[in-house]
């Protein structure tokens, strides 16, 4: 393996291709655009609601979770695919946990989401 030598072009070159994977997981992954949705709404209700600054890390954690599932979750599948893309049951199952850690990020997000924003909604009641 041949070692480069640091440059500030090469590691801007990195950003560009993590905001590729970005771009490309939104356009080519439905689900990922229902969690951006879910994102942008639990945003926005953060800043209606005034949520402390505790709120909004953990706000940020579980949205940063649930993209970080989903993106290693999308890698798996295309790994897999490009692997076998017939059937397979072990490339089935190695599927079937990504996108139970998918699920489980977004249980534990809506979990959070619910921790933070229920007791403002009753407040106003």
């Amino acid at each position: 393996m041949t070692s480069n030598k640091f440059s500030l072009k090469s590691r801007f070159g990195s950003f560009r291709f993590a905001l590729n994977g970005i771009s490309l997981l939104l356009k080519n992954e439905h689900n990922s655009r229902i969690h951006l949705l879910a994102a942008i709404i639990a945003i926005i209700m953060g800043i209606i609601m005034k949520i402390d600054h505790y709120e909004w890390s953990l706000l940020i954690i579980v949205i940063g979770a649930v993209y970080l599932t989903e993106l290693l979750n999308s890698s798996i599948e295309s790994l897999a695919d490009r692997i076998d893309p017939e059937w397979n049951e072990l490339i089935m199952r190695a599927k079937d946990y990504g996108a139970a850690a998918v699920l489980i990020s977004a249980i534990i997000a809506i979990v959070v989401g619910g921790l933070i924003f229920i007791p403002k909604f009753l407040n106003l009641i």
